[in-house]
């Protein structure tokens, strides 16, 4: 099984993100499950999405503590908290970032990919605050756990019409730039 956090803020789209990666690993014939986690925030307050993927049936229900995969939707979130704190060893974490530097230390091996998805949301669909499908097209790209093909799919069924095909752009290119041109930071071994 793996397992997936998202670090975003109410509001942008993180359950959503979390939505679609579940489906499309449903496409595939994989288990899936999406949940958030939140307390009684409000817009603009941190909050964590999950998914788990995984070959047999999920069972367990818990947050994420100790993911293989962590997404950070809103860079500004690494200054306040610890976004590595329980990856895995061989993790991966994909930072929604112009930037290749950030204050993200990792303790064991493991990889750190910055895509400017927030950029490329702007492009595609007219809202910066909108990363979610390009990171999820990042994601795919730097982990291989879902195909683009999916992603694609996932995101045209829950928004069909001219939104599905703006996002379906934001995560195609977003994999092209993981693909093609990644910024990538090895961890440090400490």
């Amino acid at each position: 099984m793996k397992e997936i956090r998202i670090h975003a803020r109410a509001g942008q789209g993180a359950i959503t993100a979390a939505l679609l990666l579940a489906s499309a690993a449903f496409l595939e014939g994989k288990y899936s499950l999406a949940f958030p986690h939140f307390g009684a925030e409000r817009t603009g307050a941190p909050m964590n999405a999950y998914a788990r993927l995984s070959d047999a049936p999920i069972r367990l229900r818990t947050q994420v503590r100790r993911p293989d995969y962590v997404l950070v939707q809103d860079p500004t979130l690494i200054a306040s908290q610890d976004v590595a704190e329980g990856l895995k060893d061989g993790g991966i974490i994909v930072v929604n970032s112009d930037h290749p530097r950030h204050d993200i230390r990792l303790k064991g091996k493991g990889q750190i990919f910055h895509v400017p998805a927030a950029r490329i949301a702007q492009e595609e669909l007219g809202r910066a605050d909108r990363a979610n499908a390009p990171l999820l097209g990042a994601f795919a790209a730097a982990t291989g756990e879902v195909k683009l093909e999916s992603l694609q799919k996932a995101v045209r069924s829950r928004f069909p019409g001219p939104a599905g095909e703006a996002n379906a752009r934001a995560i195609q290119r977003a994999y092209e730039f993981i693909k093609n041109h990644a910024l990538v930071a090895e961890g440090d071994t400490r």
